[in-house]
């Protein structure tokens, strides 16, 4: 089945397709999807199109001997392209470390990377040109929850794996998705650990909740809302704004009008950089985000406003080089870009990058999709530099650990045991 039949089905956060839908749509995908706004620029993150498969006779799984290709779809235009190049940063650092080794088993790592803009409609068309035409052997750390909504059907239905997608999607943790493997934690966790600290460290009960109108901004409000109830609370508040908008205001005066004592904000950095100085002009709550946010790129947009400002993060502090993974980090990031800030995010994408060749030396030269998958699966546990990923049959999810931070006075982020309140 050709991924066009799917397209129209995934585009609207649509997470499942209908057998009909792929049947019946086969005339009209292309007319139901079509129309709007032009997509946004392709980008290569200066990676040459590679030599065909076709020459070892793969030409439909994306590898040959001497290369595996890689396709990513993530954010490089737009209010979030901070994420999606600092996501592509940390791969492109992960196989250009693995290259210089000599490759693995020979063959050389290559990254396709397309903009979509975090879109949906743009997600769909370039997973359907990396899979079809580009003929990838696997997709890596798409950037988004509704993106990637929009692509990993398309992905499951050609039995391409998807690789550590920047997202805590709950919808990606469901163990029947056998073509899916994430690192990170997810977003119910993230949200758990704010919670639990808010209400234990602080006695706050009083939370409010800012959250994007898409299946990431529900997805964190319904975590959210399940800790609260968890505690016999709930949401004093909840406003939404539009994704790829800093059209704010209205949430934000909704909220301090409730007069929260926190306020937990699922979006990405730009729209919570507003929030924060619109309600801080009617109260001063304790502030916290989810990873998502994009760590550096909100601490720089802050300035000296974000001292205070809480982040869970799904990665250890990228800055602490004693710890063995993230010395490893620093020393590919350097090699690969001797000009490129470490990060959260980058550092994240360094992992995927990681989780990747570790499949494929699981592999062995006799390379496949389903080895891929099934390798990193019964394998267990993956250890890199210590950072150990956990799967299993029913577990698709490598890490569940949440790391607490907040920004300091001086512009960084610190890893903290326990809220202090307000700066």
């Amino acid at each position: 089945m050709k991924i066009t039949d799917l397209k129209c089905a995934v585009i609207g956060n649509n997470p499942v397709v209908p057998p009909l839908v792929m049947i019946a749509g086969l005339l009209l995908a292309t007319m139901a999807c079509g129309g709007g706004q032009d997509a946004p620029e392709a980008n290569d993150g200066g990676t040459p199109h590679p030599a065909t498969a076709q020459e070892a006779g793969h030409e439909d799984l994306g590898f040959s001997a001497d290369h595996v290709l890689f396709g990513q779809s993530a954010a490089f235009t737009g209010p979030a392209r901070e994420l999606g190049k600092a996501m592509r940063l940390g791969i492109e650092a992960a196989f250009h470390e693995a290259n210089q080794a000599g490759g693995v088993h020979g063959r050389e790592l290559k990254l396709k990377a397309l903009d979509d803009g975090y879109e949906t409609d743009f997600a769909a068309s370039n997973t359907q040109r990396l899979i079809e035409n580009e003929r990838v052997f696997a997709l890596i750390g798409a950037v988004g929850t509704p993106t990637s909504r929009a692509a990993s059907p398309l992905a499951q239905a050609a039995g391409v794996p998807f690789l550590a997608p920047f997202t805590g999607a709950e919808f990606l943790r469901d163990r029947e998705l056998d073509h899916v493997l994430n690192v990170r934690a997810s977003y119910y966790q993230e949200t758990e650990e704010m919670v639990a600290r808010l209400t234990e460290d602080l006695g706050i009960t009083r939370v409010a909740v800012l959250y994007q109108d898409d299946s990431f901004g529900l997805n964190g409000l319904e975590g959210t809302r399940l800790a609260l109830e968890r505690r016999g609370l709930k949401p004093i508040a909840a406003s939404h704004y539009p994704r790829n908008t800093r059209a704010v205001k209205g949430a934000a005066l909704k909220i301090a009008a409730a007069k929260p004592q926190a306020v937990i904000m699922i979006g990405s950095y730009n729209p919570v950089v507003k929030t924060i100085e619109l309600v801080r002009r009617e109260l001063d709550p304790v502030f916290m985000t989810v990873s998502f946010v994009g760590s550096n790129a909100l601490a720089n947009e802050l300035g000296p406003a974000g001292a205070g400002v809480y982040v869970t993060q799904v990665v250890p502090l990228p800055a602490d080089e004693n710890i063995p993974v993230v010395a490893r980090y620093h020393s590919a990031l350097s090699e690969y870009d001797p000009q490129a800030e470490p990060g959260f995010v980058s550092l994240e994408g360094y992992l995927a990058g990681r989780l990747a060749v570790a499949g494929l030396k699981a592999c062995g030269p006799d390379l496949s999709r389903a080895c891929l998958l099934h390798a990193v699966r019964d394998t267990g546990t993956i250890e890199i530099d210590g950072l150990q990923l956990k799967y299993g049959p029913d577990d698709n999810q490598g890490s569940d650990a949440v790391f607490l931070t907040v920004i300091g006075p001086d512009g960084k982020y610190h890893g903290v045991e326990k809220l202090k309140g307000p700066y």
